[in-house]
């Protein structure tokens, strides 16, 4: 359509051009004074004498004489001699093929007005070499001193003065008639002449309409002047089109590729467009989805329906849309499309699921897991056994317990799980239970929407779930967690889903649990400080993580690869280490775990600074350990675990020793009655009677 219309106008343009060109030149450059005659002794004169009485002919003329002149052109040569060999010729007419595709139609359209009357039209190159010539076949064909073969030279140095030479020369539309050309053999023409240029105002051809002098017309330069308008006219069409074609691909490529979703709606809000990304979020291909409401898949038309009504746009507005499976929440951000009028004809919509842009975010701020199995060092039997169990469940999804004391690696674990699971390209989010205050831990965890508390940033806030969405939580010290919110946590981890503090939408999540503690949960679930059933929803795979007094088989080696990267930290020589050194540190019971072993060894460097390391260096808790001053926490809670199910044990058989006291006295000591009542056989009831009893 739009080439349709621009050829139209350039129709309607070579019309007005021509009778543009035909009233200037008609005052001007065609219509000489002099006759022919005159102008035919002016020449004789000129090649006879070398001299032309001032104002005797055009200055165009005149000049263009004395150049050919200069350039020893001959005036009485027969014929041009000079073509183009073919392989430069297939080069310049691969070069021009736009231009000579283009202005073949107005050569034929030239030619048509003059067809019969002995009129050849050609088209030549910056440099006058003939590309494409349209005329009659005995002027084509005939020998009548044009030489309109493919790559003949048209320039002034060739063949004297003539229309292509002269207005390239001249870099202007300029006729020359008769005996106004330099050479004899032209005499019986005249020559009409016009230089095509480019956007940039460069000559890159010429258009040129040649005929017998008697049957030359006034308006023969104009018209071919309106036919350069015309072709000029045409290229810029099609280089627009071009150019357009190329931003249309460039679109197309980024609308396809483009890793937001992309939406184009209607003014009626239906779907237009969706590129492939957007056919991924929404889980439904074009197809189904083109024509349809938007509307549809959306909880919030609001922000959609006043762009469509005022033109405004807005940016980055969370919003759930229905996917198909659910709803998923997008950051959403849109754009009015408009006429040339400033009426909205529809909109682009862009959407980002929010999991995405938080994993972005995760990996820019340092949510990730930098340890591996290979950075736990040691090989020790009851090490070995922690590290071959992490390893066989790292694959799954399944809620993962760590227990031990403070200092054995735990979160060294779980990052090495999270790096050997599916989830590794995931985030790694880590939170510390006991060092979040009370209040804060469930906004923490579950996130918020704006306005939900005093203080509450402004769109709310994202939780650790959410944020972790897609790879691993670590609930560091869960053993930490207040009661009241570990009934939130349970929820969350059955449901597979939240809702933020304040909100009232469900979030569907996608996290794999880690948890680790140094308590004994099953005794501070006894204690009644932890849940019963949230203990037995993650204590789904117990790995116990030993102490280091329970593998000092790998104190040697830890020694020595901690000792390595300190004094590469500090920029020291690893020194050498006395045997007594290496005794001692196995004989001491490490309370602090790797955590104080790792210090320990950083200590000794600085300490030593590159010297040897003897005992003396070592501090006086390894020197001269105080047996019991640090007692193992584990075993201390185990301990007392032990003593406190005894308690609670001698209470349960003392509450169903009453119990059955009770029953006896209501039925007067009827032993099947009571029993009917507890819905305990007859004989159970004698075995409980016999236990207390004993």
């Amino acid at each position: 359509m739009v080439s349709l219309f621009f050829a139209k106008m350039i129709q309607l343009r070579y019309t007005f051009v021509t009778l543009f060109w035909t009233i200037v030149l008609a005052k001007g450059d065609v219509i000489m004074e002099s006759s022919a005659t005159e102008t035919k002794v002016m020449w004789e004169r000129f090649i006879t004498k070398g001299r032309i009485e001032e104002g005797a002919l055009r200055k165009e003329i005149t000049e263009a004489w004395m150049r050919c002149i200069n350039a020893s052109v001959d005036p009485f040569a027969d014929r041009s001699s000079t073509v183009l060999p073919q392989p430069f010729l297939n080069e310049i007419l691969q070069h021009h093929k736009t231009l000579i595709d283009i202005a073949r139609p107005f050569m034929e359209n030239l030619y048509r007005f003059v067809a019969g009357s002995g009129f050849v039209v050609i088209l030549c190159d910056e440099k006058g070499y003939l590309m494409e010539a349209v005329g009659d076949n005995d002027v084509l064909y005939g020998d009548h001193g044009l030489n309109l073969q493919q790559g003949a030279w048209w320039a002034e140095e060739e063949v004297g003065n003539n229309g292509v030479g002269t207005a390239l020369r001249l870099k202007r539309p300029f006729q020359v008639s008769g005996a106004e050309h330099f050479c004899r053999k032209h005499h019986p023409w005249t020559c009409s002449g016009a230089p095509i240029f480019d956007d940039n105002g460069r000559v890159i051809a010429v258009l040129e309409m040649s005929g017998p002098v008697e049957k030359t017309h006034l308006h023969t330069l104009g018209m071919v002047a309106a036919g350069v308008e015309a072709i000029q006219q045409q290229m810029r069409v099609k280089k627009q089109n071009r150019e357009l074609t190329v931003l249309n691909n460039s679109l197309n490529n980024i609308f396809l590729t483009v890793s937001d979703g992309v939406i184009v709606i209607d003014s009626r809000g239906a779907v237009d467009q969706v590129n492939p990304a957007a056919e991924n979020i929404l889980h439904q291909s074009a197809e189904k989805l083109a024509g349809h409401p938007f509307q549809e898949y959306i909880d919030n038309w609001h922000p959609i329906h006043e762009m469509l009504e005022m033109g405004t746009a807005f940016h980055e507005i969370e919003l759930s849309i229905n996917d198909g499976d659910g709803a998923i929440t997008c950051l959403t951000s849109a754009k009015p499309i408009k006429d040339g009028g400033g009426t909205v004809t529809g909109g682009v919509i862009f959407i980002n699921p929010i999991t995405r842009i938080k994993k972005l975010i995760n990996r820019f701020s340092g949510a990730h897991a930098s340890f591996t199995f290979d950075d736990i060092i040691g090989c020790g039997q009851s090490l070995s056994k922690a590290i071959h169990l992490a390893k066989l469940v790292a694959d799954n999804e399944s809620i993962v317990l760590l227990s031990g004391e403070s200092g054995t690696g735990k979160e060294m674990f779980a990052q090495a799980i999270h790096n050997k699971s599916n989830r590794r390209k995931g985030p790694f989010v880590a939170v510390n239970c006991g060092a979040i205050p009370r209040e804060l831990i469930e906004s923490e965890l579950f996130g918020y929407v704006e306005g939900a508390f005093t203080g509450a940033r402004k769109r709310g806030k994202p939780g650790k779930f959410e944020l972790a969405s897609g790879g691993t939580l670590f609930l560091d010290e869960i053993g930490e967690m207040p009661l009241e919110q570990q009934v939130a946590l349970l929820r969350v981890l059955q449901d597979k889903s939240l809702t933020r503090i304040g909100g009232d939408k469900t979030v569907m999540i996608d996290t794999r649990i880690i948890c680790a503690t140094n308590k004994n949960l099953q005794l501070e679930v006894a204690r009644g400080t932890f849940r019963q059933d949230l203990y037995y929803r993650l204590n789904v795979i117990s790995i116990h993580l030993p102490p280091l007094r329970e593998h000092r088989e790998d104190i040697p080696t830890m020694f020595e690869v901690f000792l390595e990267n300190a004094c590469k930290r500090i920029g020291v020589k690893v020194p050498r280490i006395n045997d007594e050194v290496m005794q001692r540190l196995q004989c001491y019971d490490w309370p602090g775990n790797v955590r104080e072993f790792r210090n320990v060894v950083e200590r000794v460097v600085n300490m030593t600074a590159g010297s040897d390391i003897c005992p003396e260096n070592l501090p006086d808790e390894i020197l001269s350990p105080r047996k019991g001053l640090w007692p193992s926490p584990m075993l201390s809670e185990a301990h007392n675990f032990d003593e406190e199910r005894k308690k609670i044990k001698a209470l349960a058989e003392k509450k169903e020793q009453e119990e059955i006291l009770a029953m006896l006295y209501k039925h007067n000591g009827n032993v099947s009655q009571a029993a009917r009542e507890m819905g305990i056989s007859r004989n159970s009831l004698y075995r409980k009677m016999h236990k207390q009893g004993d």
